[in-house]
């Protein structure tokens, strides 16, 4: 049996330049480490971030007394654990912490490590870190959910949906779903630039000009499939992530427009866009309380995708909340939103128990590590969401699902969509 023998944790840097964990988990001749992500959009419902407010030298943004909290508390609780029983090892880290939202600890504390020991049990049993989820054999590809546009709180244009995505749907394989994605990226990189907007990107590496309305970025989208020799709707569809948090106040919407509607006028706009742009799914279109207006939006549809991010914040049980009240018909899953490997593993099985369909997402903050492209294999998740086709964070995860394709042959296929 190998054992836990410590637990390092070091500060390092995240994709926006902001301070963030990484854990290293040591057994008795091997270790493997694991960096932590960092959300800008976040629920409310999220799990907890352990920053060191009053620590001016960094802004308020360091985390040392988390990496404190791994170097003696968790490092002392899980010496001597069998590096391979995850579920003890999680359940060790959420009861050391003893709060709902892992408000003591720190969920970015508990995450890194809780990855860090899932990458060292793979590496000492010489298995594929795919291999070591939920499926065994029998794996698919996802579909990327590919950011091309940025908007909202990952850009600083006029621009109200935060992300607009594509999705290269009639892909036989993930090597062709890239291919098709570079094309319409390349397309929409010189159509920017005839318009003389800027060619800048986001946090996520999407396209960030300088535009006004949710519709003209949707026009810049559609001539771009187009010009790459596409067919909008079919061989290529556009999806959103709204982010509708950002953009409710007094029980009125600003989604469309700077202007405040009410839920139905904002819901009628949804269909018209969904109609006018073959759009095939929209994340968070209502806010994170609102279970009502989403129960509405998905009565008023049928064929889109509904994912709920903010509202289930890859929690159990407002997942199952969300299920009775027929609020979506998809989830988005971050690993640092709940905190463990086990609890999100939890969630996921639930989703698809009640046929959810699962993506498996990166965090705007993010780094080089690329443990959710391994999860999203490893879980038989439909779709992944981890940004643009630029920005090494974000290609590094596509990177490693081509690496995970070449090693399972010519005969891996892409996941259902449909």
């Amino acid at each position: 049996m190998s054992k836990i023998l410590k637990i390092r944790a070091r500060q390092v840097f995240d994709s926006r330049g902001n301070p963030t964990i990484e854990a290293e988990v040591y057994s008795k001749n091997q270790s493997a480490s694991a960096i932590c992500p960092s959300g800008a959009s976040t629920g409310t419902y999220e799990a907890f971030e352990k920053r060191d407010k009053n620590n001016k030298r960094y802004l308020g943004k360091s985390v040392f007394n988390a990496i404190d909290v791994i170097n003696t508390k968790i490092s002392k609780k899980l010496k001597g654990i069998n590096i391979h029983d995850q579920i003890r090892i999680d359940t060790i880290l959420i009861n050391l912490d003893g709060t709902r939202q892992k408000t003591n600890l720190g969920a970015n504390a508990i995450l890194a490590v809780s990855m860090a020991a899932k990458k060292l049990s793979a590496k000492i049993k010489k298995t594929p870190l795919f291999k070591t989820f939920l499926v065994k054999n029998n794996f698919s590809l996802p579909y990327p959910l590919m950011n091309i546009i940025n908007g909202g709180a990952h850009a600083n244009n006029g621009l109200r949906i935060q992300e607009f995505m594509i999705r290269p749907d009639k892909a036989k394989n993930f090597s062709e779903a890239m291919r098709i994605c570079f094309l319409v990226i390349s397309s929409l990189r010189k159509l920017i630039k005839k318009k003389k907007l800027s060619t800048s990107v986001g946090d996520e590496g999407g396209f960030a000009p300088m535009i006004d309305s949710n519709e003209k970025a949707l026009d810049l989208i559609v001539s771009a499939i187009k010009a790459a020799g596409f067919k909008n709707g079919k061989d290529v569809s556009i999806c959103l992530d709204v982010a509708a948090n950002e953009l409710f106040k007094s029980k009125k919407y600003s989604i469309h427009s700077k202007k405040l509607v009410s839920v139905d006028q904002t819901i009628n706009k949804y269909l018209k866009i969904i109609n006018k742009y073959k759009i095939k799914s929209i994340e968070d279109p209502f806010a994170e309380n609102d279970w009502t207006s989403w129960s509405n939006l998905m009565k008023s549809t049928k064929n889109v995708q509904i994912v709920g991010d903010d509202l289930y914040v890859t929690n159990l049980e407002r997942l199952k909340k969300g299920f009775l009240n027929n609020s979506s018909n998809s989830i988005l899953i971050k690993l640092n939103q709940i905190g463990t490997v086990s609890e999100t593993l939890e969630v996921i099985k639930f989703a698809q128990i009640i046929g959810y369909k699962t993506i498996i997402s990166h965090r705007s903050g993010d780094s080089e590590d690329t443990f959710i492209a391994d999860l999203a294999v490893g879980t038989n998740s439909n779709q992944i969401k981890t940004g643009s086709l630029a920005r090494s964070e974000r290609v590094a995860k596509y990177n490693q699902l081509l690496r995970i394709e070449e090693q399972l042959g010519k005969k891996v296929k892409m996941n259902k969509i449909h």
